[in-house]
């Protein structure tokens, strides 16, 4: 574009060139006069063609931008991704100034949404549903309006929306919304158009990449309890510790047991010893924190990691999970004990050390009883002051005596 531009305005110099060339060969006023009128439309015409080039370019660019995004979308499967790239072209239709995809949820799944230029409150709010008798719109148009006494103020109120349905293999997979800040805007058919192509696009790269996380999951999960299994466990443990690290942040790990299952398992048998598994898994999964990772790391033991955490919190953990499994039978076992390790980040852990202090607590916890809870402090072999109450160090072994010659 910038060679054609040059080669128009290297054409019309040597045009001006000429014509003042033969001005001079044959000058008259009437000449003077044409030669005028001459250069002023040849500078109307070329600053005509220039703003016309210059729109093409912005335009070949613009699209050359959308087409690189839209083929992008089928070069990743990871569905985080994938919805980043759908929401920026999405953004890069003309007059949006946000955008928002909602997936309807799979079964017993949870409904995902990814948002670009709204706030969390704002896409909270922006619930769209299709049609009342539940057929299945085209197009959705959404338009708000304000009351006068307190009008938003503007570049900062959503005006007026279209969604458009994201095509899968068997039905609709959610919606793709645009929206605008820019009052009496409304979307034309053009962009209507130019949203419905690009959902085209993107139904099948984030049905393949929904496909890719949920087959994923599964892969993490442990099939008798449903927890994560010791492989995510170990990633995860080694991925928190660098983050906490590098941020500066707190971090707990807790790894607890079923107080004699073994012989819980010869009393009742294996399968009986399973299901006895699995439902301790369901109430941990009732007590820990949305934000907590909780993993099955092999046999009767578990781990739960506990982001922007410490031995209080850990401890209080420990006191909901005990409560969890000993205040009603657990399957055909009856009411159940456990004991646990809780260990909280100190500056030279790598994952490695992190998880065995934990353990070696564990450890420490059966030795003392079970049923309790040991911290793991290997820096400190006495209890800190600010030590929660229902925590007991780990202490050192004895060294034994050295023998001296007589």
């Amino acid at each position: 574009m910038t060679i054609a531009l040059a080669a128009v305005g290297a054409a019309l110099a040597t045009l001006v060139v000429t014509l003042i060339f033969q001005w001079i060969v044959r000058r008259s006023p009437e000449s003077d006069e044409r030669l005028t009128q001459v250069v002023r439309e040849l500078e109307a015409r070329m600053d005509e063609m220039v703003r016309e080039l210059t729109g093409a370019l912005e335009e070949s660019q613009i699209e050359g931008k959308r087409t690189r995004m839209l083929g992008e979308l089928a070069g990743s499967i990871d569905l985080d991704e994938v919805l980043t790239r759908v929401l920026e072209a999405a953004g890069a239709i003309e007059g949006v100034d946000a955008a928002l995809i909602s997936l309807t949820p799979q079964p017993g799944g949870q409904p995902i949404v990814a948002t670009l230029g709204l706030s969390a409150e704002e896409a909270e709010r922006q619930a769209v549903t299709g049609p009342p008798d539940g057929r299945e719109a085209r197009a959705i148009t959404i338009s708000y309006e304000y009351a006068a006494e307190e009008p938003p103020v503007d570049g900062e109120a959503i005006r007026a929306g279209v969604a458009v349905p994201l095509p899968g293999e068997t039905g609709p997979l959610g919606l793709l919304t645009i929206f605008t800040r820019t009052p009496g805007h409304t979307f034309n058919e053009e962009e209507v158009q130019e949203l419905e192509e690009l959902t085209l696009r993107a139904g099948p790269a984030i049905e393949n990449a929904r496909r890719f996380r949920e087959a994923r999951q599964l892969a993490d999960l442990d099939a008798l309890t449903g927890l994560h299994n010791r492989r995510y466990f170990h990633e995860t443990l080694a991925r928190e510790v660098a983050r906490a690290h590098r941020y500066d942040r707190n971090l707990a790990l807790i790894i607890f047991d079923l107080d004699d299952f073994k012989a819980i398992n010869d009393q009742i048998g294996h399968l009986a010893g399973d299901g006895v598994l699995a439902e301790a898994a369901e109430r941990v999964r009732e007590v820990v924190r949305s934000a907590d990772i909780a993993c099955r790391v092999g046999g009767d033991e578990f781990a739960v990691i506990l982001p922007e955490s410490n031995l209080a919190d850990g401890d209080q953990l420990y006191s909901r999970l005990q409560k969890a499994v000993s205040s009603r039978p657990v399957g055909q076992a009856g009411p159940l004990t456990i004991s646990a390790g809780v260990a909280e980040l100190q500056a030279d852990d790598d994952a490695i050390a992190f998880f065995q202090r934990a353990d070696h607590a564990l450890y420490g916890a059966k030795e003392a009883g079970k049923g309790q809870v040991v911290a793991a402090s290997l820096l400190r072999p006495r209890p800190p002051t600010n030590l929660p109450p229902t925590i007991a160090p780990v202490e050192p072994p004895e060294e034994p005596p050295s023998s001296q010659a007589g």
